[in-house]
């Protein structure tokens, strides 16, 4: 399944709950009005869908011709690796949205904020150099090929270096990242989702550039996966050195005790995000390990179609974040619950209403979009039963965004790790059983017995404790 902004995602929740990690502090400036956070999340959730949205159509433009260009079998590798590194996600030991929370209670603190910077790239480039290495020397020895399934002699010789390229490209952009939180904290929204969709226009361009000159499949791949981190590079080097020079990160401000308190914030959402992006990002693994390959491919292009809800939900969730942070130190709770639930109907209507339209017109639009897509491989139940996961993971998302803002983790860690291990073994029994239109079902009702629960009582918990704060 597609990784929702958790799969994605501080004070406490309660005082009793548990011991507190952040120190919340009321930004300067007093009280907010409610009307204009409410047009700031506005203007700022529907300019970001616009720059989004344009990002988005790249990834639909370059998928049929990469699905013909490589075939089912490398395509249906590439994908599975990518859902790896989705898993991998943890790699930032949660800094990155430790760094999101605490930058949004800063208020104008710019020597604290430059200080939390410099800790946090300081501590995710020594985690990233040392993941670099750790894969180069142990990268060769893993069965890769076995692992997934590959059968095809020409794709096998390929695996370890497509493995490499994707996981290389994806530990560099484990620091470059940090610029997203750090101008989702700044309320640039637009400006990260104009980067964002640079990049995605870079990607597109440099990949049919790649096919068109006939070059290898490793290197339209690598075109695919090394657009993300140059981009980030570029928009860290533009936003440090022109429109925040205050902040820019230096060696002299990676403070030890600001880091400690990062880094005890960050492993919360570290563990979280460990249970969350595996337990989203299993299906592809499972279909090719199961089912084979050319069925987690054509698995793989129908999801894309359901992904776009995903980003919807995502891009909504970290604009909404840091101004939750925000209100909820000022103990706004009122201007929160209201917002929270405006924001689950508006989920729901919304992705409720595509998905219902995807699972009667989804094969026709895959046809026009990729064609060569077998209906009986990715029946209608399979469209259902993942525009039904969609519905249930965008209702929940707000929840969690409140709970995420404050560092009230407790309740989601119960609530991913009993998912993790629910989902895992229903999806495995499932696709044994029903075949591909199991997975899907598997999901939800693992979804709706485990985290469904620990959501509600996450959410009435960290408003209570906002609100004795």
């Amino acid at each position: 399944m597609s990784r929702a902004a958790t799969g994605p995602a501080a004070a406490t929740t309660a005082a009793t709950a548990e011991p507190a990690t952040v120190r919340v502090v009321a930004p300067a400036g007093g009280r907010r009005p409610a009307a204009d956070r409410d047009r700031t999340v506005t203007v700022g959730v529907a300019t970001a869908m616009v720059a989004k949205g344009i990002g988005m159509a790249a990834p639909l433009v370059i998928t049929p011709a990469c699905f013909r260009y490589l075939g089912d079998q490398r395509y249906g590798l590439w994908m599975a690796v990518t859902a790896l590194t989705g898993m991998a996600w943890f790699a930032d030991l949660g800094l990155g949205n430790g760094l999101l929370t605490r930058l949004s209670h800063l208020g104008d603190d710019v020597r604290q904020q430059a200080r939390e910077i410099s800790s946090a790239y300081a501590t995710l480039g020594t985690v990233a150099v040392a993941l670099l290495c750790g894969l180069v020397l142990a990268g060769p020895l893993v069965p890769w090929v076995g692992l997934f399934g590959v059968t095809d002699p020409a794709v096998a010789a390929e695996t370890s270096a497509i493995v490499l390229v994707c996981f290389g490209a994806f530990l560099v952009n484990v620091p470059l990242s940090l610029i997203q939180r750090i101008q989702y904290a700044r309320s640039q929204v637009v400006q990260s989702s104009v980067w964002q969709s640079a990049g995605s226009l870079a990607a597109m361009g440099a990949v049919l550039g790649a096919i068109a000159a006939g070059w290898g499949p490793l290197g339209v791949i690598a075109c695919a996966v090394l657009a993300v981190p140059v981009t980030n590079l570029l928009n860290t080097v533009v936003h440090f050195l022109i429109q925040a020079p205050a902040t820019r990160p230096r060696p002299a401000l990676v403070h030890r005790a600001t880091a400690t308190g990062l880094l005890r914030l960050g492993l919360r959402f570290f563990a979280i995000t460990v249970m969350s992006s595996i337990a989203l990002n299993l299906d592809n693994p499972l279909v090719a390990n199961i089912l084979g390959l050319a069925a987690a491919a054509h698995y793989a292009v129908v999801w894309k179609l359901f992904g776009v809800l995903g980003v919807f939900v995502g891009l909504v969730g970290m604009t909404v974040w840091p101004v939750n942070g925000a209100a909820l130190a000022r103990g706004e709770v009122a201007w929160v619950r209201r917002n929270t639930r405006r924001m689950v109907l508006l989920y729901g209507a919304i992705v409720g209403a595509v998905g219902l339209a995807l699972v009667g017109y989804g094969h026709r639009l895959v046809e026009l979009w990729v064609g060569g897509i077998d209906a009986s491989v990715v029946s209608v139940p399979v469209l259902a039963g993942l525009a039904c996961w969609s519905l249930l993971v965008a209702v929940t998302s707000p929840l969690i965004i409140v709970q995420n803002s404050v560092g009230a983790l407790r309740p989601l860690f119960v609530g991913w790790a009993s998912f993790l291990i629910l989902a895992t073994a229903l999806k495995i029994w499932a696709l044994q059983r029903f075949g591909l239109v199991g997975l899907p079902a598997a999901g939800c009702v693992a979804y709706l017995l485990t985290m469904w629960p620990a959501v509600l009582v996450g959410y009435r918990r960290a408003l209570e404790g906002s609100g004795r704060r």
